[in-house]
């Protein structure tokens, strides 16, 4: 039977697939960390107070490609160049969806028009990345090579979440609300097309791997388009919604090192 834990299993226990796994994820955690870190350098003096939240969220990113750069050394595997289809974080970019990174990599400071599209960019990503991260830890949470690691980027998922929500929420308090809810929407719905493009792009890729037959990729192809449609009538609202987390001021203290989890 076809079923989350099943697929991820067959991909865990593939040296090949895993390692493409691995790659793809840790390269989308690495570029990450490196637009957080150029936001945070960039952040306007009336927002200064951000600054350290947003660096604490790169080095999060960047642990987080680390630990799973670790998972593929532990089994002898090295990394495989990530093919273009299956590259979230830049077909985001490419599409302009948060901020563009040739503004990143200019000197010229944000203004606070960027901080709420860096952060409704975040909020929503970050959306997708706890209910992903959640997912495993529901099937994986205690499994002997990875269960530590995935505990760990659940976690911080989740810290990542709470705080674009008091942001973002903070800002619309503060005069932006309309701002806030048009970027959120403009990210949300061009998210849910691009998450579903690299979805089904990985599960050709892995296929190819794993040697599934067309009926299997067939099966998988059509619940993929099924969740887009979904997101496209009505999950996409699950991605705008702002609410004042429990855990406040999630980013408020210095992040923890990948050697503690891997």
């Amino acid at each position: 039977m076809l079923s989350v834990r099943s697929l991820f299993q067959e991909i865990l226990d593939n040296d090949e697939s895993f390692r493409l796994f691995c790659s793809i994820a840790a390269s989308g955690e690495s570029q990450g960390g490196w637009e957080n870190r150029r936001i945070a350098a960039l952040v306007p003096h009336s927002q200064r107070d951000l600054a350290p939240k947003i660096t604490r969220h790169g080095a999060d990113e960047d642990k987080h490609g680390r630990i799973f750069h670790s998972l593929m050394k532990k089994r002898g595997l090295a990394p495989v160049e990530v093919p273009p289809d299956t590259d979230y974080t830049m077909l985001l970019e490419r599409h302009g969806i948060g901020l563009a990174h040739e503004k990143l990599k200019g000197d010229q400071p944000l203004t606070v028009q960027d901080i709420v599209t860096y952060l409704a960019h975040s909020r929503v990503t970050e959306q997708r990345a706890a209910e992903q991260m959640e997912l495993l830890r529901r099937h994986f949470a205690d499994h002997p090579d990875i269960g530590r690691a995935v505990r760990m980027i659940s976690h911080d998922e989740d810290n990542h979440l709470a705080y674009c929500h008091e942001e973002l929420l903070r800002f619309a308090y503060t005069g932006h609300g309309r701002a806030v809810q048009r970027t959120l929407r403009e990210c949300a719905l061009a998210e849910i097309r691009i998450y579903r493009d690299v979805s089904l792009a990985v599960m050709t890729h892995m296929g190819r791997v794993l040697g599934w037959p067309k009926t299997r990729a067939a099966a998988l192809a059509a619940g993929i388009h099924a969740v887009y449609a979904y997101e496209r009538a009505v999950g996409w609202r699950r991605m705008v919604s702002l609410r004042m987390p429990e855990h406040r001021d999630a980013l408020g203290g210095p992040a923890s090192t990948a050697a503690d989890y891997v």
